[in-house]
């Protein structure tokens, strides 16, 4: 049997799929920042939080009710700026 000329014109089914799909190098590149980003993830999950009372932003506090102090980093002195001294006109600096 003959085949007809439609089916003659009819790219096959593998290249109309390459032709669809972006290069290689694109597809390697997508599938390796997906690897990536796995890993990464799996990193963070299996090391957990950074800080021992970190906690989501809208989520609830699971340790005490009050903090411990008020921030203040203590052993410190000394570090603030120093208050500002009026300065007299005509005196030396």
């Amino acid at each position: 049997m003959s085949s007809s000329s439609a089916d003659r014109s009819r790219p096959p089914l593998r290249q109309a799929v390459q032709r669809l799909l972006p290069a290689r190098s694109v597809l390697g590149f997508l599938v390796l920042l997906a690897l990536l980003g796995t890993l990464s993830y799996a990193a963070g999950a299996a090391a957990g939080p950074v800080a021992p009372d970190l906690h989501p932003a809208g989520g609830t506090r699971t340790g005490g009710g009050t903090p411990a102090d008020d921030g203040d980093m203590g052993g410190m002195h000394g570090m603030g700026a120093a208050a500002p001294r009026p300065v007299t006109p005509g005196a030396p600096r």
